[in-house]
C-alpha cells in the first residue's frame, strides 16, 4: 500500500534554510524571525518569508510576544511529518526487497542456463 504524502508539508521541509530552522526551533524552543536568522547565512526578511511557508504547512506556530512573534514548532503536526517519512522508507524498502528478490531470481536462472 502507498503511504499518503501531503505534499505541501513535504515542500515545505523540502528547503535546507526551513529545514535548519525547524532545527533551531527543535533545540531552542522558539524564536523570532531576527534571533533565527543571527544563525543563518540569509536575512531576516528572508527568514520571515520561510517562516510564512512553515506556518502554512502547519509545522509552525507564531505566538505573540511583546511586540515580537516567537515561532514554536507545531509538535502535532511534526510528528505526522516523521510518520510519513518513516511510512515512505518502508515503502521504498519494500520495493528494494522486490527488487533483491527479482535480480537473485535473474541471476538464478542465468547461472543455470550457463
Amino acid at each position: 500500500m502507498t503511504p499518503t504524502i501531503d505534499d505541501e508539508l513535504w515542500a515545505a521541509i523540502g528547503d535546507p534554510t526551513r529545514r535548519r530552522l525547524l532545527d533551531l526551533l527543535l533545540a531552542d524552543g522558539s524564536g523570532t524571525a531576527t534571533s533565527l536568522s543571527g544563525h543563518l547565512p540569509v536575512t531576516r526578511q528572508a527568514v520571515a518569508k520561510h517562516l510564512g511557508v512553515l506556518e502554512r504547512a502547519e509545522l509552525v506556530v507564531p505566538r505573540k510576544d511583546g511586540r515580537e512573534v516567537r515561532y514554536v514548532v507545531n509538535e502535532a503536526q511534526f510528528s505526522r511529518a516523521v510518520e510519513q517519512l518513516a511510512s515512505v522508507g518502508a515503502a521504498w524498502d519494500a520495493r528494494l526487497r522486490r527488487i533483491k528478490t527479482i535480480a537473485e531470481s535473474i541471476q538464478a536462472l542465468r547461472s543455470k542456463i550457463e
